[in-house]
């Protein structure tokens, strides 16, 4: 099955947060609150994404106040922080939503995405992934994580859900 077709099945849109939606570097405020940078581009692809039918979640190893906010003002409702093992928090939420994985894409760049990357109907690495992840991805995104990557995706699964009617 090619990426378009794989695209045009996907009902949710897994995410994780430190380098795909930012650029995966931390900053740290003054009295070490931590700061993140977003790109309103990925934000408008979410949008658009949730507008049209097709579910978004967030599952980050990290905890962060930011992310909490970020989420909130994309109208992303599934959204979990805080445990590296992201597997079962995956598992769950597709049995939830009544949905097989081959419904899903997740979007990753580094070792803990794996699980879900090789599980995913549609495996996607940002440009700037960790080799590991790009070799197992279905699709590598030409933008990096934090520059417009997943407003790529975004534009990718709606563009294959257009065509296929």
């Amino acid at each position: 099955m090619n990426v378009k077709e794989r695209a045009a099945r996907v009902r949710l849109v897994v995410f994780d947060v430190d380098g795909v939606f930012t650029d995966g570097r931390l900053h740290y405020g003054p009295t070490g609150e931590e700061l993140k940078v977003f790109h309103v581009h990925d934000g408008q692809g979410v949008k658009r994404l949730l507008r049209q039918g097709v579910a978004a979640a967030v599952i980050s190893g990290r905890e962060s106040a930011a992310v909490s906010r970020r989420m909130q003002d994309l109208g992303i409702a599934h959204v979990f922080q805080g445990d590296e093992d992201k597997l079962p928090l995956y598992e769950r939420l597709l049995k939830q939503l009544g949905l097989g994985p081959g419904e899903t894409a997740c979007v990753g760049d580094d070792l803990p995405d794996l699980p879900l990357l090789e599980r995913a109907g549609l495996a996607v690495a940002v440009a700037n992934a960790q080799a590991q992840v790009r070799a197992r991805a279905h699709y590598v995104t030409g933008a990096a994580g934090g520059m417009g990557a997943v407003r790529e995706v975004c534009d990718l699964i709606l563009s294959a859900k257009a065509r296929s009617g």
